[in-house]
């Protein structure tokens, strides 16, 4: 008897392969002209790995898999664009494979707080409905607190998310401080028994002096109603940004301690290889990625499809 499952997973690996399309395309186009009767030597081996350079893949991830493609005595024969991809995306999962690991409610925390963290346009405030809608599917008591009090529209969008998903959503005027506001929601949350709680933050990384201490006030407060707290610490990325997704990455990791990452418009860019240059230097959790607009185009992060959808294969 087949498994529902497998019905959802071969659904979301064909989004997942719609929304990389870009990347793999112009992966792929690379490759294929680089072998093209060509037998594999020095100059292909260079050629490729400059070609994934240019896919945001990472200096250190392209020196790997050239490493890789020398073995097994390919070197001086004619070999396939599909042989380059399957060596790609066996090599690809093993860098993302550490870092696979979804974002998941601890029981035990009650309320689990979730600090979403990220510059301002990475899609971080859908995220965050995405994932109240996913939590409250799930049974449990989600509270909501628009943290980013620098934008009305940022205010004005959870509170759409929180209404579309059925989920409470505290706010304060625009201007108002963020972290009495994040003081507030989990005073809030102990007190009428949530299972979680999810804090929006503004990003204005143009201002890092700013943000730091903005983050680190939120964090201090949050700790005085509970020293574990926050949970989890998430970056939301902006796939579309390339190599700065990197220097994000490492801002928000001096300003709070980073404890995954989820990233998003993979679908809107040629660019998705920088996921894997992310992990290959952080070896940081990778909770989910998005692919589309949709509830469902963001899904909990498999190294092995994301690989294999980037390298232009099949499941």
């Amino acid at each position: 008897m087949s498994d529902p499952g497998d019905g959802q997973k071969k659904g979301w690996f064909t989004r997942l392969k719609q929304g990389l399309a870009r990347s793999s395309s112009q992966l792929g186009s690379s490759i294929a002209g680089l072998v093209a009767k060509r037998k594999l030597d020095a100059t292909t081996l260079d050629e490729l790995e400059e070609a994934l350079i240019a896919a945001d893949l990472g200096v250190q991830v392209a020196a790997e898999v050239r490493v890789a493609l020398a073995r097994d005595g390919r070197v001086g024969r004619e070999v396939t664009d599909q042989e380059i991809r399957e060596v790609l995306a066996a090599e690809v999962t093993k860098v993302l494979a550490p870092s696979q690991k979804p974002l998941r409610v601890d029981p035990a925390r009650r309320p689990h707080v979730i600090l979403m963290i990220g510059v301002n346009g990475t899609g971080k405030t859908t995220t965050i409905g995405k994932l109240a809608q996913r939590y409250k599917a799930q049974g449990l008591k989600v509270l909501l607190a628009a943290g980013d009090t620098f934008r009305a529209a940022a205010i004005e969008q959870l509170a759409v998310w929180g209404e579309r998903s059925g989920v409470p959503v505290l706010t304060r005027a625009q201007g108002a401080d963020p972290a009495g506001l994040a003081y507030d929601a989990l005073e809030t949350a102990k007190a009428e028994n949530y299972d979680v709680l999810l804090i929006d933050t503004a990003g204005r990384l143009q201002n890092k002096e700013g943000l730091m201490s903005e983050l680190s006030k939120i964090i201090r407060v949050i700790k005085k109603l509970d020293p574990e707290a926050p949970h989890d610490t998430v970056l939301v990325l902006d796939a579309t940004t390339g190599q700065h997704a990197v220097t994000q990455v490492d801002v928000f990791e001096r300003v709070a301690k980073v404890t995954g990452v989820i990233m998003t418009k993979l679908d809107g860019t040629a660019r998705g290889g920088v996921l894997v240059a992310i992990a290959k230097k952080y070896w940081m959790p990778i909770h989910a990625i998005g692919v589309g607009e949709g509830i469902d185009d963001l899904q909990d992060f498999d190294a092995r499809a994301f690989a294999r959808a980037l390298s232009g294969l099949d499941a």
